[in-house]
């Protein structure tokens, strides 16, 4: 076991139920926990939820908790994604202490680093802001971040991000697979389809209505995640809205597959997040049906999904034959099984712990 006790981890990360990362974040804190002599959470709000007097304020409590076994002692590591601003701005200016970060949105650390709690209540003004000064800002990003190690959740992730963060070591991983029940095989599940995950742009519930179109009459979509239930439901498509624990487990027992029909999500560019809808499935033993797009390019090597290069009927397609094909659907199984081992967070975190062994 690598020998971290004499350290303190300070984690930043977003508080639990604040998106995926929010939920990753309990499942890593935990993984590192037993390598350390203690981990101290730092936790805060989603982006867009602080001002600049509280992202200072932030700054100052992080400095006070490395200063508290000074940094020779502590390790810092934050959770970066598109919109978080605490984990950018409040350890930029720690000293001499060793920073890592997972970038949960490559190739940028933070697309929108300086949308505030004022910008944020004004979506015009903050693209009116960022959108003409993507080049400066990179260069911004990549300034701070210099010389730090970043984490990336997917191969592809880690080589678009090194491309942009130039000066930093990156260092390919995977999503952790949280600990769930073991389920039936998908071949003996009810015959359906489902989409899950937080509502936002870019996810393809916009689709919901084409898929139903296409897939054979007799096949089921069901829907769950934060925000679903504000979907428009309708004959063949079940709208489960929010679940956790038992809920979380009786959604997934209820389809085979998980469709993930991912597209571009914003202006700025391409991004290649690793999904956590797609890790929630392999949790639970769901084979995929995925679009070609992003980080999903690397699902089709024997990770327990189905990968189309097209569009909704391209999805539709293979899942009216997929669902009923106990072959296929046993595979696809089986191959999720393995990953799901492969991937826990008691495997995982020695990607990280190898690298905080070698710092100081």
């Amino acid at each position: 076991m690598v020998n971290l006790s004499e350290k303190r981890l300070v984690y930043v990360a977003p508080k639990p139920g604040i998106g995926g990362v929010g939920d990753y974040a309990d499942d890593f804190a935990a993984a590192a926990r037993p390598y350390f002599r203690d981990v101290v959470e730092y936790r805060h709000d989603g982006p867009g939820a602080d001002s600049l007097s509280r992202l200072r304020a932030h700054g100052q409590k992080i400095r006070a908790l490395v200063e508290e076994t000074g940094p020779k002692r502590t390790i810092v590591h934050c959770e970066l994604s598109g919109g978080a601003l605490v984990p950018f701005w409040g350890t930029c200016r720690l000293g001499p202490v060793p920073v890592t970060a997972t970038v949960h949105d490559p190739p940028r650390a933070v697309w929108w680093p300086l949308r505030t709690k004022f910008l944020a209540e004004h979506k015009l003004l903050t693209h009116a802001v960022h959108y003409p000064l993507r080049t400066p800002f990179t260069i911004l990003e990549r300034r701070i971040l210099q010389g730090r190690t970043l984490f990336a959740l997917t191969a592809t992730g880690a080589r678009h991000l090194q491309e942009v963060m130039s000066g930093s070591e990156v260092v390919p991983t995977a999503l952790l697979v949280p600990h769930r029940p073991q389920l039936p095989a998908a071949q003996h599940r009810p015959l359906a389809v489902g989409l899950f995950g937080l509502v936002y742009r870019g996810k393809g519930f916009e689709q919901i209505g084409q898929l139903r179109a296409l897939l054979d009459d007799d096949i089921l979509i069901r829907v769950a995640g934060r925000g679903t239930e504000r979907l428009h439901g309708g004959p063949g498509i079940e709208i489960v809205g929010g679940v956790d624990g038992a809920a979380e487990d009786a959604f997934f027992a209820s389809i085979r597959m998980l469709v993930l029909p991912y597209g571009r999500r914003t202006i700025y560019g391409d991004a290649y997040p690793a999904s956590a809808a797609a890790c929630r499935a392999l949790a639970y033993q769901t084979p995929l049906l995925c679009r070609r797009y992003g980080a999903l390019t690397e699902a089709d090597q024997d990770s327990g999904a189905v990968v189309v290069a097209g569009d909704s009927a391209d999805l539709a397609r293979a899942a009216n034959a997929v669902l009923r094909d106990t072959d296929t659907l046993t595979r696809l199984g089986s191959q999720s099984e393995r990953l799901r081992h492969e991937r826990s967070a008691d495997k995982l975190i020695a990607d990280f712990t190898d690298v905080w062994a070698r710092m100081n």
